[in-house]
């Protein structure tokens, strides 16, 4: 019914809105060209688009954030910036993004609304979210600092849908890096969510990491999380 799509990598003009539309959706895209760009696809309505952040935050000069309400869910598709490393400014900018995505969230709308935040979000919540947690210290993605931020949304009134789901399980992830074989080894991370407010929570009776998405000709090297709300 609703899907959330980053990095598209296209400007506005160039986004496929009438394929899409031949397909029964209607659709929301933020873009700038080769880089970045975010966009939702709906088939149960798509009202009160918001392209970058909410007004009155400052906006931010990359297309990774566009909000809409389908179905009476209030939506954003986010593309966190990755951060890159911790001495890096990229990472101090992916901070203050998603510093300025909370307030977004607190502007656009309220815990008791029907919320959806998605997208790649580039932080492993938890080390079981990670194949060798050891591997990653003093990284990004794992950084005190970005899971703190996380957890700001989920203070909130945000769920993480999938955990919520499967709350024991570990080594699901939802990335796999191009290089020395990483996907068929097992060596990934779960970096893509699906936070959901309470309301949404309370709906959500299904949730997977499309593993199988990952494995197709030229694929992308994130695969597809599905939630299913009744």
């Amino acid at each position: 019914d609703v899907l959330c799509m980053q990095e598209t990598k296209l400007a506005d003009d160039a986004f496929p809105a009438l394929t899409f539309q031949s397909l029964g959706y209607e659709t929301a895209h933020h873009g700038q060209g080769q880089w970045n760009g975010v966009a939702i696809l709906s088939r149960v309505g798509l009202d009160d688009v918001v392209a970058n952040f909410a007004p009155g935050i400052e906006p931010d000069p990359d297309a990774r954030i566009v909000t809409a309400t389908c179905g009476g869910v209030r939506i954003s598709s986010c593309y966190v910036p990755n951060g890159r490393a911790i001495d890096d400014p990229h990472y101090e900018y992916k901070l203050s993004w998603l510093d300025r995505l909370h307030a977004h969230i607190q502007a656009d709308t309220s815990p008791g609304a029907d919320v959806i935040v998605t997208g790649d979000f580039n932080i492993a919540p938890e080390d079981r979210d990670v194949y060798d947690p050891k591997k990653f210290i003093g990284a990004t993605h794992v950084s005190q600092p970005e899971r703190d931020r996380l957890q700001t949304l989920l203070d909130w009134g945000l769920v993480d849908l999938f955990r919520q789901q499967h709350p024991d399980v570990s080594s699901v992830y939802s990335w796999w890096d191009y290089r020395a074989g990483d996907f068929h080894q097992g060596r990934g991370l779960r970096i893509d969510l699906v936070l959901g407010s309470a309301t949404v929570a309370e709906r959500c009776t299904w949730s997977t990491v499309d593993r199988n998405a990952r494995k197709g000709q030229s694929p992308s090297d994130h695969a597809p999380v599905i939630v299913d709300l009744d």
